[in-house]
């Protein structure tokens, strides 16, 4: 089975650039995000509300002078320590669709744009992204657990939080919170002081 050609449709752009505090690691775009230019788009999404009842985002939400950072401003977020990419760029209608050999692709894409923009932390959205570079990096065989991973890339350290998507029951909107809560925690703290 061939793999599909990611430029044969659109998707979002990599939000990246050396010294970011946390970038934001999705599964693969939506389709509609795609359609809107903007990260996590779909109003249903918890990744903004959340974030912006989180401490993690005080610091952007009062630079760009807002209560609720929105959709539109994801491109202006690097400002403020914080960037956006996927594991697989290739954008579809549900993550289902990605197949196992397009993880693999972009494990390998993703890993090396983690070295090379070095970011202090990159923050997973959802096991099913984060379990094809857990399996690929980790020597552990327990499944991926939320929170702080035990392992790095390159200077990158791992977090992992809930999947924001509406279609995830099994998480609420302060459970979201939450998970940037501690991450926020962790941010704080000095490089040398992880376990």
């Amino acid at each position: 089975m061939s793999l599909p050609d990611p430029n044969d449709s659109a998707t979002l752009p990599d939000l990246l650039r050396s010294h970011l505090a946390v970038v934001f690691v999705g599964i693969n775009p939506s389709l509609y995000s795609v359609e809107q230019g903007h990260y996590f788009a779909r109003r249903t999404n918890r990744f903004w509300p959340a974030l912006s009842r989180s401490v993690l985002s005080l610091g952007a939400r009062e630079g760009i002078g807002v209560d609720m950072l929105l959709p539109e401003h994801d491109q202006l977020l690097p400002e403020y320590g914080f960037g956006f990419t996927d594991v697989v760029k290739r954008a579809s209608a549900r993550a289902s669709e990605v197949a196992p050999a397009e993880f693999t692709a972009g494990v390998r894409d993703l890993v090396a744009k983690l070295k090379t923009f070095a970011p202090r932390f990159a923050c997973f959205h959802g096991v099913t992204g984060f379990r094809p570079l857990y399996q690929a990096l980790s020597s552990s065989r327990a499944e991926p657990r939320l929170g702080l991973q035990d392992f790095v890339i390159g200077k990158t350290r791992l977090f992992l939080a809930p999947n924001p998507s509406g279609a995830n029951a099994h998480f609420k909107l302060a459970d979201q919170t939450r998970a940037y809560d501690e991450l926020a925690g962790w941010v704080e703290k000095p490089s040398g002081s992880f376990p």
